[in-house]
């Protein structure tokens, strides 16, 4: 029901584009038009649906391949990996919503259009993949990961719509873990992956994420530079198992490593907004807004939940 509503949205914004957007004037395919353009409004509108629908097929090819599916449940996961899920859910919200604002700009649409367009195809396409949770047995729609989409695309779609600009931009950083414990290893192999991509995805131990906030544009009165941003960051240690670190080996016995205590890590450090170097090269602008999204290495102030206080030299 709610992807035919979202349809039916999407349709009748494409109407309305078609016949009542004037003729625009001529601009180039990487200009930015002052009025609707029909035929990007459909493009944008295809290329979107095409890949979703892609990247969707993949996710139930592979991502929940060789597991049993089972019929539609709810499931509490609120309080696993000490919410480092939940914060990994914030950031691909905020992420996916902030790229489809990006390119609805080229549509010519009115802008309330491309940032509502832009945000709720970012928490419609996270939404769809919590149903596809809600029917697999090791896992379940989660209402607590809703929240969590709500909340990353409700951030992009409020800074537009209060500041025309995203003072507080959410990023991603991940560092390798070492497990020199052939037990820990084989355990985190087995959840984590043994390859780099499959661990930037699912070792919660290595990520941290970050609230990267653009000081001239809250302190305007100090001169700050333009680009220099200050970050805060989240991130958890000590996590091999969702609630407590004791699992079950592969022939069914139990492994009990609750000695390790599970920590969460906060972090302070200094960034940059790569959006905010000039440049008149659009492809440039392009690949900045991309790695905008990823946190800078730096000097960074570490504090746990065990009271622990460090300086990092760089934290990436």
């Amino acid at each position: 029901m709610r992807l035919r509503v979202v349809s039916l949205h999407l349709a009748s914004i494409f109407f309305y584009s078609t016949v009542s957007a004037q003729e625009p004037r001529r601009t180039g395919f990487f200009d930015l038009p002052d009025t609707t353009v029909p035929a990007r409004v459909w493009a944008l509108g295809a290329g979107t649906v095409a890949a979703y629908s892609g990247s969707l097929l993949v996710l139930n090819k592979y991502w929940y391949k060789g597991y049993p599916r089972q019929p539609f449940h709810f499931y509490n996961d609120a309080g696993e990996w000490l919410q480092m899920d939940k914060a990994g859910h914030v950031f691909s919200a905020y992420a996916y919503s902030k790229l489809s604002r990006e390119l609805w700009r080229w549509s010519g649409l009115p802008r309330k259009q491309q940032i509502w367009i832009g945000g709720l195809s970012g928490f419609a396409y996270q939404s769809v993949i919590e149903v596809l949770d809600g029917s697999s047995a090791n896992w379940g729609f989660s209402w607590s990961d809703v929240a969590a989409n709500t909340i990353g695309s409700a951030a992009m779609i409020g800074q537009e719509l209060l500041w025309n600009e995203q003072r507080i931009q959410f990023k991603f950083s991940w560092s390798p873990v070492r497990y020199p414990d052939p037990v820990l290893k084989q355990r985190a192999n087995g959840i984590y992956g043994v390859n780099a991509l499959e661990q930037v995805l699912k070792d919660y131990n290595g990520q941290t994420y970050w609230a990267s906030l653009r000081l001239a544009a809250f302190f305007p009165e100090k001169n700050f530079p333009k680009w220099l941003n200050i970050a805060f960051g989240y991130g958890a240690d000590g996590m091999y198992d969702a609630f407590e670190n004791a699992w079950e080996d592969n022939e069914g016995k139990p492994v009990n490593y609750t000695h390790i205590r599970r920590v969460r890590q906060f972090y302070l450090s200094p960034d940059i907004d790569l959006t905010r170097i000039p440049t008149r090269r659009k492809g440039v602008k392009v690949l900045l807004q991309a790695l905008n999204m990823i946190k800078i290495p730096a000097p960074a102030l570490e504090l746990t939940s065990g009271g622990r206080l460090r300086a990092h030299a760089f934290h990436f």
